[in-house]
């Protein structure tokens, strides 16, 4: 017998997942109060009646609505059925919703997608942590999923998804700022070039090289950040990244003289 799984929010990423999931075999429940479900997928008019005879519930919608779904969908979840959240959070967010599903009794597990769900869809990579990781990993990876297991509590995978947001998030930041005030500048091109050869020489170096300087040269950097929040000023860019930049070196000074 088929699995039945139920994808509550059909946009880019749900309803990839929902689409691949349908074609695994598996017999899947949609609904989105803004999004027709495709081909293939059943159709349904609320999170309840999505949840109804599923076995497992993807809620992958949004994190501002991840407790309201949980709340409504809570209602049609049947015995033995598990509740995994996929949406964005922070950790704390997620240890709530697995509060509120052990209050209706529900195994809850928080699953973190850890890379663009487009051109991969169940493949993408998937970190899995809570009372219910186990579970939804067997389901999931029976179905050609790619999914790790943390042994933990729910907030754990999301925990490891921020942590490394912040790095890749930032960095790309970054990198925006910088190309646009090159381009306002006329040096977009070789501050491209500049920057693909300083990623292209990366090894395990680096990471403790940029830690360490930071810290080591806090004061001057401090002083260069903030001549270059100027130049941007000067360029009509906004500073944003380097102006945070030029905070934080100042802060790590101040640290140090305390």
């Amino acid at each position: 017998m088929p699995v039945t799984i139920a994808v509550l929010g059909l946009g880019e990423a749900g309803g990839a997942l929902a689409r691949d999931l349908v074609r695994a075999g598996a017999v899947v429940r949609g609904y989105d109060p803004q999004v027709t479900a495709a081909e293939g997928i059943i159709d349904t008019g609320s999170e309840s009646e999505a949840a109804e005879g599923a076995d497992l519930v993807l809620s992958v919608n949004s994190a501002s609505v991840a407790v309201d779904a949980l709340r409504a969908g809570a209602k049609g979840v049947g015995s033995g059925a598990a509740w995994a959240d996929l949406n964005t959070g922070s950790p704390g967010l997620k240890r709530q919703l697995a509060a509120i599903a052990a209050e209706s009794g529900i195994a809850f597990a928080d699953v973190s997608i850890m890379a663009p769900v487009p051109g991969k869809g169940l493949k993408v990579p998937l970190l899995v942590s809570g009372v219910a990781a186990a579970s939804v990993a067997e389901t999931l990876s029976a179905l050609g999923a790619s999914i790790d297991v943390l042994e933990g509590e729910a907030g754990l995978a999301a925990e490891r998804k921020l942590l490394r947001s912040v790095f890749f998030k930032g960095m790309s930041a970054a990198v925006v700022e910088a190309l646009t005030a090159a381009k306002a500048a006329g040096k977009e091109d070789w501050l491209r070039k500049m920057i693909t050869d300083e990623l292209t020489a990366a090894d395990e170096s680096t990471v403790d090289r940029l830690e360490t300087g930071s810290y080591q040269h806090s004061k001057r950097r401090t002083d260069e950040m903030a001549a270059a929040a100027e130049m941007l000023d000067e360029l009509g860019v906004p500073n944003d990244v380097a102006s945070a930049s030029r905070d934080q070196l100042a802060r790590i000074t101040e640290n140090k003289l305390k």
